[in-house]
């Protein structure tokens, strides 16, 4: 049995789940965790983009281990125009191929059959045409990184060798085959425990960041196997020296050595991404869970948006319907604590791919109207507090999430130019609705996509901050959100631009919608781009 984290005294955790929940219908309403969607050859259509809009996709992940630029631009453009025609922000994130280490190619034939108890030989020479008895390895500092006794692991683990002997004048380390296996040629190894002496960013990256990242106005690049903070910098300086200084980084942590020095690359990074599969070669599968909580609990303290990815939902690749260990994994991820949940092949090569989208989205706000909002904010901030001092802007989240619960306001309205209150605000987890709305459409883009529960939109203008609020009171109205005689928070500043917010207000809500302003002449707020409010609506 578990205890619950977030109770001032001890007692069991799922203390608000009752028999009533389980029975009840899903109340799609709100969902406040993100999803990304990678694409590929069974969903980049315009129709299947719309639909994948539609049921719930926040962030389109373009996987740049497969495919060329011209592909993947074709795919962009199509995103968008399926964007366009929903009228809603959708991110786009590209995830960088990395450092790799792989097996090479053979003297015949496209596969080999390793048997159990032979030995292995491994060379660092990758022109040898491999065989059976000797394969060749992309990683030229092998016979000096490993030693006797270590395992290497081959093509996910399907192959499993133990280091007997390393020979580095010869460039040859000499296995034991652990398990009968057959397997192609240039499949990835992985070397648990050790902190290989490869380059973070190869040239493909650089290539792939500058030629086609920046070029097209990504939102989020995802640096796969960041090691160390150094990693980081190195991104936004190349980043920023070639004009993407308005892109957001996300580290996806891959290894034991990224997971070592967690606490400096979160304070240098934007987001993360816990890279269960990878993660999962180079520490113990049993420990995997236990990195995944302690990643998830850090960001949430720094104020980090995380994701949570890989094999979530792994059997809709080729089913209509999930396993219950998978519904669970997604719920236990958003109890964790994590903003996005990932899918990856689910979406990229399976004819399932609205089915998993809305599965995943079901079970997402199944798990979130488990918890209970009031209790969340105090760990977040008691933990904050132990941990660091508030800055102004924190105080000042920290202050609107709870002026929200101790009103029962049914929204938080935070206008910003840089999004950054309003993931102050969604640190805090709030049950409200937060409505951030910007002039910016890449700063919408990118609230919307991470930061969990903030829903943004475009705007013409920041200056009429009652108008605004008129303005999304009528809409949230209509859309059932809100209802006379109910209270809104509005985070706001005033002055406009950047880093300028420093108030938090109380508007009551009129029976038609409308929020008595302090000036009755400001003229009306124009909403251009985002999410449309009926998407709040209960869902058949």
């Amino acid at each position: 049995m578990s205890v619950s984290q977030t109770s001032s005294i001890p007692k069991l955790a799922g203390s608000f789940i009752s028999l009533d929940m389980v029975k009840r219908a899903t109340d799609e309403k709100g969902r406040q965790t993100k999803i990304i969607c990678t694409l590929g050859p069974a969903c980049w259509d315009v129709p299947q983009l719309e639909t994948m809009l539609d049921a719930g996709m926040n962030v389109a992940r373009f996987n740049f281990s497969h495919g060329d630029h011209e592909g993947h631009g074709a795919c962009l453009e199509r995103l968008r125009t399926a964007a366009k025609n929903k009228n809603k922000n959708c991110g786009v994130l590209l995830d960088t191929k990395g450092p790799e280490i792989r097996s090479g190619f053979f003297a015949e034939g496209n596969k080999i059959d390793l048997v159990k108890g032979e030995t292995l030989i491994l060379t660092t020479d990758y022109a040898f045409k491999g065989s059976s008895k000797k394969l060749a390895c992309s990683y030229p500092q092998l016979p000096n990184s490993v030693t006797p006794g270590q395992q290497i692991l081959v093509a996910d683990g399907s192959l499993v060798l133990t280091v007997l002997t390393c020979d580095d004048s010869a460039g040859e380390v000499s296995c034991r085959i652990e398990n009968n296996a057959s397997i192609g040629e240039r499949k990835n190894m992985n070397l648990p425990g050790v902190c290989v002496d490869l380059p973070t960013f190869t040239e493909k990256d650089v290539n792939d960041i500058v030629n086609f990242g920046i070029k097209n106005e990504v939102d989020f690049i995802a640096a796969s196997f960041v090691r160390k903070a150094e990693d980081v910098t190195n991104l936004r300086k190349l980043l920023a020296d070639n004009g993407g200084q308005n892109i957001k980084i996300i580290v996806k942590i891959e290894n034991q050595e990224g997971v070592e020095n967690y606490q400096d690359i979160l304070k240098a990074t934007d987001a993360v991404m816990v890279a269960r599969g990878d993660l999962g070669m180079e520490i113990p599968p049993a420990k995997v869970f236990l990195a995944q909580k302690y990643m998830i609990r850090e960001a949430n303290i720094m104020g980090k948006p995380v994701i949570t990815a890989t094999q979530m939902l792994e059997s809709m690749i080729g089913n209509p319907r999930p396993t219950r260990a998978e519904c669970s994994d997604v719920a236990n991820a958003v109890l964790d604590g994590t903003d996005c949940v990932m899918l990856s092949g689910e979406t990229a090569n399976g004819p399932y791919f609205e089915q998993a989208i809305r599965v995943m989205a079901r079970t997402c706000c199944e798990a979130e109207g488990s918890q209970n909002s009031n209790h969340l904010y105090q760990a977040v901030n008691n933990s904050t507090e132990r941990r660091m001092s508030f800055s102004t802007g924190e105080s000042l989240a920290s202050s609107a999430v709870k002026t929200a619960i101790d009103v029962s306001a049914k929204m938080i309205l935070v206008i910003s130019e840089s999004g950054t209150s309003a993931r102050y605000i969604a640190k805090y987890r709030p049950g409200s609705f937060i409505i951030c709305l910007t002039a910016s459409a890449s700063t919408a883009r990118q609230c919307n996509s991470l930061m969990r529960g903030v829903h943004a939109y475009v705007v013409d203008s920041l200056d009429e901050t009652d108008a605004l609020v008129d303005m999304v009171g009528k809409y949230a109205a209509a859309a059932g959100i809100v209802e006379g005689g109910d209270k809104i928070v509005v985070v706001c500043g005033q002055q406009t631009g950047s880093g300028s917010n420093n108030q938090v207000k109380i508007h009551g809500v009129e029976c038609d919608g409308s929020v008595p302003t302090t000036d009755p002449s400001a003229s009306t707020g124009n909403l251009r781009r985002g999410l449309s409010f009926s998407d709040f609506q209960k869902v058949a």
